[in-house]
């Protein structure tokens, strides 16, 4: 009889090859920064979505306005792919790219920001 009877809850390898999400494209159609932020747009959220749909994973977490970053981060895809994705559904009209830092931003916007990309880049 084995000492652990645990068995392991961590899901198995991705079997889909993360650029075949994108056809094989690696540039995206929009540019896009990695501290970019990213938001849902209202008709998108409502929208009815493949339950094992990557897109509809970005569009669930970009309700919250995360940065591209952190995006590839928590859908667990290479940033490149992220930012094809991403670009895929801001030109889709499903998503939108928020303002980033201007020249008159302010110290607390700009902590902030860094803040945000550091902890996406942490847990990519």
């Amino acid at each position: 009889m084995p000492m652990n009877d645990h068995h392991s809850e961590q899901p198995g390898p991705n079997i889909v090859r993360p650029y075949s999400l994108t056809s094989g494209r690696t540039r995206p159609a929009v540019e896009l920064a990695l501290e970019a932020l990213i938001q849902a747009l209202p008709q998108s959220v409502d929208r009815q979505w493949e339950l094992d749909d990557v897109n509809a994973a970005i569009v669930a977490l970009c309700q919250q306005s995360p940065s591209v970053a952190e995006i590839a981060a928590r859908v667990g895809v290479p940033l490149g792919v992220a930012r094809v994705l991403v670009a895929d559904l801001v030109e889709a009209g499903h998503l939108q790219i928020l303002a980033t830092l201007k020249e008159d931003s302010t110290d607390f916007e700009r902590r902030e920001l860094i803040e945000r990309v550091l902890s996406g880049l942490r847990e990519i």
